[in-house]
């Protein structure tokens, strides 16, 4: 039987993969990622552009370096609150117009605030490009807002945070967890913010946030597809080139303090049925870090949790059978201080404390015996992979330099990767792991079942 075209299609990108795998360090060690080009308008405006031919259809995606740790004391939720408002109209557009022509033009969209960021996206049809970016830019400087629009959307933002937060076990876990980590850190406060602030939120606040921060010289746009640098540079300058630049706030953030104790948080309800463990530590950022420090990190969080093949997985799940599920997490693309986690959720048959303590023997046999060098190398090489598959999704290169870029890295961080990551060392890891992974350092989080009484 003849493999189909997707198969195929699969075949050939994991080939490609193993040939690269193969060559490290001397192939992957210089490759480029993405290889982007980058240019900037006279007004600020950061262009990056990245030519990906597979289909006439192109992804823009338009990133403001501000989001909800920038927020002034009192007024969480806003950066959330005005992404929604985005959508509201402008002076040549009516509230719901900019996503009935981006639908009319066959596109998609979207957009995501996160602590360090705000950002929105539409995949269009390449011909569509001029269409998407005239609106994007239109918003960037044409945002009208008024009571009658600013008020309802006030509580559908409510409404989200009781269906996400409030009315979910996880989700409230969540943020007390999150509020332990970060003792003054804005971090601590919730994206969407917390609900009697945000009806506290109205018109002037929401405008007063746009004016403070939206504007060409704090925004980076970034186009992959079908495109060229001079087809895209010729756009930029016709929709964003006329809009002056604004007067930036700098961006200042409250450091946290040293932690002295370890924390613990707990959190019983009738609506959980699979009860879990987790235990963060607060880590360095690629931004925070010294050099090497995240990426050490990335690779530890790979070798313990990177899969169904990773050292956590294959102890609590495999061996031993007393887990459902077992992992670890890092991302270092946040501007301040990030986090690494570990969890567990214990099998049906078997008691929580079972669980925790095996999880806790896991990792206090990584901070005193630490990893191997197969165990290193054999994360280099899946890493690497991932690397290459990267390139295959439109999405997946805006997405990756937009979070780098505006959280103090460079297109440069994004292309020297896979270099940065095959120089780290078994005593690099080893090192950094006995650094973030101290008990005072922690916080711990059990989401239990909790009986009806």
């Amino acid at each position: 039987m003849s493999a189909s075209p997707k198969s195929q299609s699969f075949r050939s990108l994991l080939t490609i993969a193993l040939i690269l795998i193969l060559a490290w360090p001397a192939g992957l060690a210089s490759a480029r990622v993405f290889d982007p080009k980058v240019f900037t308008l006279d007004n600020g405006l950061t262009v990056v552009v990245v030519e990906n031919n597979r289909a006439p259809i192109a992804t823009h995606m338009i990133w403001y370096k501000v989001g909800a740790a920038d927020e002034a004391p009192g007024e969480s939720g806003i950066a959330h609150f005005l992404e929604h408002l985005m959508f509201k109209g402008t002076k040549t557009l009516a509230p719901g117009e900019f996503s009935e022509i981006v639908a009319q033009n066959g596109g998609r969209e979207n957009a995501f605030t996160s602590w360090d960021f705000t950002a929105y996206h539409q995949t269009v049809a390449k011909d569509r490009l001029d269409i998407v970016m005239g609106l994007e830019a239109d918003r960037m400087t044409n945002l009208v807002l008024t009571d009658a629009v600013v008020l309802p959307e006030r509580e559908v933002v409510r409404e989200e945070r009781r269906s996400r937060i409030d009315n979910n076990p996880g989700g409230q876990l969540g943020e007390v967890a999150r509020a332990s980590l970060y003792l003054n850190h804005p971090y601590r406060i919730p994206i969407i913010g917390w609900d009697h602030e945000i009806t506290e939120l109205n018109t002037q606040t929401a405008l007063d946030f746009y004016n403070r921060w939206y504007g060409p010289n704090n925004a980076i746009v970034i186009v992959a597809g079908d495109v060229t640098v001079d087809e895209v540079r010729a756009l930029a300058e016709k929709h964003y080139g006329p809009i002056p630049a604004v007067d930036l706030p700098e961006r200042q953030r409250i450091m946290e303090p040293p932690h002295n104790a370890a924390r613990t948080v707990v959190l019983e309800s009738p609506r959980v049925n699979q009860p879990s463990v987790s235990i963060q530590y607060l880590a360095p950022s690629y931004r925070t870090g010294t050099e090497g420090e995240a990426y050490a990190l990335e690779l530890l969080s790979e070798i313990l949790g990177g899969g169904t093949t990773s050292r956590l997985y294959t102890d609590l799940v495999i061996d031993q059978g007393i887990a459902a599920a077992a992992g670890a997490g890092y991302s270092g693309d946040s501007y301040d201080q990030t986090a690494f986690s570990f969890y567990a959720a214990p099998r049906p048959d078997t008691d929580m404390e079972q669980v925790e303590a095996a999880l806790r023997a896991a990792i206090d046999q990584v901070r005193r015996e630490g990893v191997t060098p197969e165990e290193v190398e054999g994360a280099k090489q899946r890493l690497a992979a991932a690397a290459v598959f990267a390139r295959d999704s439109l999405n997946t290169a805006p997405r990756v330099i937009g979070r780098a870029m505006t959280t103090g890295r460079s297109v440069e961080d994004v292309e020297n990767w896979p270099e940065r990551i095959q120089a780290v060392t078994v005593e690099q890891i080893n090192a950094v792991a006995r650094q973030v992974l101290k008990d005072n350092n922690s916080v711990t989080s059990r989401l239990l079942p909790k009986p009806v009484t």
